[in-house]
């Protein structure tokens, strides 16, 4: 308990978090006035045109708007988790942070405890916006709120798991290149301009290679945590937990890898 209020005095003590703080709101209502649009669209389609357009389903659509927010908050919990690591060697206070808790992995467990704290904080706080303004959005289109069906609540919880697992690959990734500047640069190109790049590489291959290449876009982990959320949007993907999985597998890959790394790589 020592070890994790240190690390959440240290969290306090940084000045990126209440900026973070600051950009999360106006992103979430980019998020939410997309998924709005989206939603309008839809709302004009018929069941078979919604499909071809790579919309999803009417629950899909319905439960991007109780999840609005997703893309962008994880960014942040993404970086603020590996900053919870950068800032050590940033501010050169690992030396001492590690003479004085010698058992490196015991740091590692404090760091990723505070970053699925940061997580569910960043969860809670999109969820109780999307909440009390999705019933509203939803009413303005003529339809229920949909807060008596199972999908809702299930993609509203599957959101937060996705939240937990990103802020555990942000502390591993924070491990592994330890520079912040470095880490903040990487982290938000390949979270953001890797996704978009990664959807045409996808695209392409399915059109013109192989047509099952689309399936496999599921092995990125920003499309396999769209999955778990939201569930299926293109006939040819593979059910919701096939994401679950594949972000758990990348959540422990980083958190194993930045725990014997730090175990062994010489701090001085």
């Amino acid at each position: 308990m020592n070890l994790i209020s240190a690390e959440l005095l240290k969290l306090r003590t940084t000045a990126l978090w209440w900026i973070f703080a600051i950009i999360l709101v106006p992103l979430w209502g980019l998020a939410l006035g997309f998924n709005w649009l989206s939603m309008n669209a839809a709302l004009s389609l018929s069941e078979g045109d919604i499909q071809e357009a790579g919309l999803g389903d009417l629950d899909r659509l319905v439960s991007g708007l109780y999840t609005s927010g997703q893309f962008s908050g994880v960014l942040l919990v993404l970086l603020l988790s590996a900053i919870l690591v950068t800032s050590e060697f940033f501010h050169l206070t690992a030396t001492s942070t590690f003479l004085t808790t010698p058992r490196r992995e015991r740091v590692i467990v404090a760091k990723m405890v505070v970053a699925v704290i940061i997580a569910v904080a960043v969860w809670l706080f999109t969820t109780v916006l999307n909440l009390a303004i999705t019933p509203i959005v939803l009413g303005s289109m003529d339809q229920p709120t949909h807060l008596g069906e199972p999908f809702v609540w299930q993609a509203i919880g599957l959101n937060g798991l996705a939240f937990v697992l990103w802020s555990l690959v942000g502390v591993g990734a924070g491990v592994l290149i330890r520079s912040q500047i470095g880490t903040t640069i990487t982290l938000s190109v390949v979270y953001v301009i890797g996704t978009q790049v990664l959807s045409i590489v996808f695209y392409l291959l399915d059109e013109f290679v192989w047509d099952g290449f689309m399936a496999l876009r599921v092995l990125v982990p920003t499309f396999a945590s769209d999955l778990l959320i939201s569930g299926p949007q293109l006939p040819e993907d593979p059910p919701r937990w096939v994401g679950g999985v594949i972000l758990i597998g990348y959540a422990a890959l980083m958190s194993v890898i930045g725990t014997l790394v730090t175990k062994r790589r010489d701090i001085a």
